[in-house]
């Protein structure tokens, strides 16, 4: 009886083994295909800017390509759900944003995910700041002039953001708050088709984040009035921050990480995550992050899981101040 029970304890644990074994083995061996980033903004804008330059350096990390996928439309919402609505087998991950995670879900009630429930965060990449600049032919060469124009001439002038409960509609709101002026307030479906009509002169001016700006106002086609920072960019020497210009309530940096659905393993988060780390690594992709104004964070699953509590808190709370809400 005895023996018999030895022989059976032995097969239990060599089973059990086997099982541990593969489960390990199938861990290591992901990605065993292309992994699909949703990027839940349109082409052209930091979001995409940012998903593009990483995307590649990840994918040499992990072994399979990385398809960069965009979803624009809703502030980021839509892009979002769609994640929420993807296998969590790792081969569908998405880039979050402030927007997404934090002034979406704080000023729109019908925001269709729970930005702490139905994410994994997995690693936050660059924080960058954001940049107020109105087109050229806007008659006001720093922030000042701007809202003594905008109070002279209410609804006259136009911003353009990202889009409905996106983070540059929030600091447009914000800014009409703080400054008691009225501008038309005009959404697109991301920061590249919002970029495009500032420069064209169909909207005065827009709140966007400096990596898909920065180069145009370098190139005089753009001017920047203040931007949202610690403390100056190295790019733009010349151009306040927003406390230097008199509104420090408005020196709110953004940021762009990677997150999973909820119910992702822990092993695949920890796979991209170091993936991800080692991406960000490469002088090469550090530089070209750095020359949009970008900088680079790299830091643990937790710590991003901090960050983005933080920031939906942050963003509650302005809201309620500033009584933001959108329908």
């Amino acid at each position: 009886m005895k023996k018999k029970t030895a022989i059976k304890t032995a097969i239990i644990t060599a089973a059990a083994a086997c099982f541990l074994g593969g489960g390990a083995a199938h861990a290591q061996a992901y990605p065993e295909r292309p992994v699909r980033l949703l990027v839940p903004f349109a082409a052209g804008g930091t979001t995409d800017l940012v998903a593009r330059i990483v995307a590649d350096g990840l994918g040499r990390e992990l072994g399979q390509p990385v398809v960069v996928e965009n979803r624009g439309g809703g502030g980021g919402s839509i892009g979002a759900e769609a994640l929420t609505n993807a296998a969590p087998d790792g081969y569908t991950i998405g880039v979050a944003t402030v927007s997404t995670m934090a002034t979406n879900p704080a000023t729109n009630a019908q925001t269709p995910y729970d930005p702490l429930k139905d994410f994994v965060p997995i690693i936050n990449l660059v924080n960058v700041p954001n940049v107020l600049s109105v087109n050229p032919k806007t008659p006001a060469g720093n922030l000042q002039e701007f809202i003594a124009l905008l109070k002279e001439n209410p609804g006259k002038y136009s911003y353009a953001s990202a889009g409905t409960g996106s983070i540059s509609h929030l600091d447009g709101e914000l800014f009409k708050s703080l400054t008691g002026t009225d501008m038309i307030h005009v959404p697109y479906r991301g920061s590249g088709p919002a970029l495009n009509d500032t420069l064209a002169g169909q909207v005065s001016a827009q709140f966007d984040n400096l990596p898909s700006s920065i180069a145009h106002i370098q190139a005089g086609k753009l001017r920047a009035l203040a931007v949202a920072s610690t403390a100056r960019v190295a790019g733009l020497p010349d151009v306040p921050t927003f406390a230097e210009a008199g509104l420090p309530a408005m020196d709110n940096m953004a940021w762009y990480g990677l997150v999973a659905p909820a119910g992702v393993s822990p092993a695949i988060v920890a796979r991209v995550h170091d993936a991800a780390a080692k991406a960000l690594q490469d002088p090469a992709i550090r530089q070209r992050l750095q020359d949009r104004g970008a900088l680079v964070d790299g830091g643990t699953p937790e710590q991003y899981a901090a960050l983005i509590k933080r920031e939906l808190e942050l963003r509650k709370r302005i809201a309620n101040e500033q009584n933001i809400k959108l329908n």
